[in-house]
């Protein structure tokens, strides 16, 4: 996967859509008037091997998204760990990875989007990098591996700037490597610690690339490693900072907030306004 130079977004070459139920996807976009939707396959807090829900199944959801011209995205499960040392979490996160993968790939996802995960102590880090290195290197990557920037905790591989370039380090070493990407979180990045001014430069900087954005306002404060979404300009975040990730980053948007159609249309006109 090569990296191509990003285009700042304008509110005219603007590809957004949100994250839906997976039942329907395709009629969930068009409901919302957006050119991609997000969803899961199969259950987000499970391990259960995922099954397309749409009617017909994955090609027919395939062959659906592309009649209408909406592009798919894959979230995996948030139970996935690849970068644990507990074999217990770690060997079926690896198992229900490839899982996902294969069934993005069959509904012709643009990609597929997994949180970087964590260990359980400062010691452990090293390990959590290198296990990462293993997962991509035994994972048969068919759509783009996504990598998400996580909102809290002390040991996590993609909280902070300096895991992330750690973590990019120890994957740039996998066979794999060329189908990762990155997907910057608005709201998880806020939350975390990362100044939005400046965050996508800086993870660029690091990954040489940012694939997707999820665009979400937070209702916590800076630095708070609370994972709260809200709707756009209803939270704590700067609504120049916003915009401006979308901008600077060239990529398509993906908004992660509260609502149905009414609520996403209204967070599209809002950050199409700033742009």
């Amino acid at each position: 996967m090569t990296a191509t130079p990003p285009v700042p977004v304008t509110a005219t070459t603007l590809r957004i859509g949100a994250h839906v139920r997976h039942d329907d996807p395709v009629a969930a976009g068009q409901a919302r008037g957006a050119a991609l939707s997000q969803f899961f396959i199969g259950d987000p807090q499970g391990w259960k091997k995922p099954q397309v829900a749409f009617d017909g199944g994955g090609a027919a959801l395939r062959a659906a998204a592309e009649e209408a011209g909406i592009d798919l995205y894959v979230h995996a499960p948030y139970v996935l760990n690849v970068a644990t040392t507990n074999n217990r979490i770690r060997i079926p996160s690896r198992k229900l990875l490839q899982q996902q993968m294969d069934a993005a790939a069959e509904v012709g996802a643009k990609g597929l989007i997994i949180h970087g995960g964590h260990v359980g102590s400062d010691a452990e880090l090293e390990k959590g990098f290198d296990n990462w290195r293993k997962a991509v290197d035994q994972t048969d990557i068919k759509v783009p591996l996504l990598i998400e920037n996580t909102a809290g905790g002390n040991h996590a591989m993609a909280r902070h700037l300096d895991r992330i370039a750690r973590l990019w380090d120890a994957i740039s070493q996998a066979a794999g490597f060329d189908e990762v990407g990155f997907c910057l979180d608005t709201c998880h990045a806020h939350a975390g610690g990362n100044e939005l001014g400046s965050v996508v430069e800086q993870v660029r900087a690091i990954t040489g690339r940012i694939d997707l954005v999820h665009l979400n306002d937070s209702r916590d404060a800076f630095d708070s490693g609370a994972d709260r979404h809200a709707n756009l300009g209803a939270g704590s975040i700067d609504a120049d900072g916003l915009a401006g990730v979308v901008r600077e980053a060239g990529a398509p948007v993906v908004v992660e907030t509260p609502g149905g159609a009414e609520e996403h249309a209204a967070d599209f006109a809002w950050l199409r306004e700033r742009l």
